[in-house]
C-alpha cells in the first residue's frame, strides 16, 4: 500500500450550492429530455470553438464593419477556437468524452455556447469602436495581450494535467498548479474576460458572470471536494491560491 493511501484524510463534501449548479447542468445537458445518448460533449464544444472564425467574419461582412476593433476581436475569439481544436486534438479533457442526448446537445450550444458569439456580435453589429476608459491602442494592447498570455496558461495548464495524471494520476503540486490549483479556469476567465473588455458592453460581462458563477464556479469547489482525498491536500491548500496568486 502507497504511503499517500495510508496518509490520505477522508475527502471533503462539496458545498451544495455547487452539487445543486452541477445536478441543474446535468439534468439540462446530459440528460435532457431523456433517451439515448447520442452525441459527445466534446463534439458539441469543438463545433462552437470551429465556427468562430466563420461566424465572426460572416458577420463583419453582413453589418459592412471594417472597424479595427472588429477585426482585431474576430482575430483574438477566431484563434482562440483554433488553440481550443488544436488541444482538443492533442490531450482531450476526459470530462467532455461522454456523450448527451440530441435535445441536451442542442441546450449546450443555445444555452452557453452560442452565447460566447454574442458577445463578439455586440461590438460588430454596432459597427462602431466603443468608448473604451482608455486611449484605443493603450486598450488593445491590453486586451490582446489578456488573450495571448490567457491562451497560454490555459493550453499549458491541461497539457500538465493530462500528461501528468496518465503517468502518475495523483494530487499535483508544481509546475502551472504550484500557486494556483484552477490555473486552466483561469486562463479560461482570462480570455474571455479579454473578449468582453474589447466589447465593452454591459451583456457580454452578464453573459461571462452568469456561465462562471453558474459553472465555473461549481465545477471548481467540486474539484476542490475531490482532491481533498489526496494525502498533502491540506498543505498544498495553505500554501496556493484558488485563482490568482495574493488576492484569493
Amino acid at each position: 500500500m502507497s504511503d499517500e493511501v495510508q496518509t490520505a484524510a477522508p475527502p471533503q463534501a462539496a458545498p451544495s450550492w455547487a452539487l445543486k449548479a452541477r445536478a441543474f447542468s446535468n439534468s439540462a445537458v446530459f440528460n435532457f429530455p431523456g433517451g439515448p445518448k447520442v452525441v459527445k460533449a466534446a463534439w458539441v464544444i469543438n463545433v462552437q470553438k470551429a465556427g468562430s472564425f466563420p461566424v465572426y467574419l460572416f458577420l463583419l461582412w453582413h453589418y459592412h464593419n471594417a472597424t479595427v476593433a472588429a477585426w482585431i476581436y474576430t482575430a483574438m475569439h477566431g484563434a482562440y477556437g483554433l488553440v481550443w481544436l488544436l488541444k482538443a486534438s492533442a490531450f482531450p479533457d476526459p470530462s467532455w468524452e461522454p456523450k448527451v442526448t440530441l435535445g441536451g446537445a442542442i441546450n449546450m450550444f443555445a444555452g452557453v455556447l452560442g452565447w460566447y458569439w454574442v458577445i463578439g456580435w455586440l461590438l460588430i453589429s454596432a459597427n462602431a469602436t466603443p468608448a473604451y476608459p482608455l486611449p484605443v491602442n493603450a486598450w488593445f494592447c491590453l486586451c490582446v495581450s489578456l488573450c495571448i498570455l490567457g491562451c497560454a496558461i490555459m493550453i499549458a495548464a491541461d497539457a500538465q494535467k493530462f500528461f501528468t495524471l496518465r503517468a502518475k494520476p495523483g494530487l499535483i503540486t508544481d509546475g502551472m498548479f504550484r500557486y494556483v490549483r484552477h490555473p486552466n479556469y483561469l486562463g479560461e476567465i482570462m480570455i474571455y474576460g479579454s473578449f468582453a473588455l474589447m466589447v465593452w458592453h454591459w451583456l457580454a460581462f452578464v453573459i461571462l458572470a452568469c456561465v462562471w458563477l453558474v459553472l465555473f464556479a461549481a465545477n471548481m469547489a467540486i474539484k476542490e471536494a475531490s482532491l481533498s482525498r489526496h494525502a498533502g491536500w491540506a498543505d498544498y491548500r495553505n500554501r496556493s491560491w484558488w485563482l490568482l496568486p495574493g488576492v484569493f
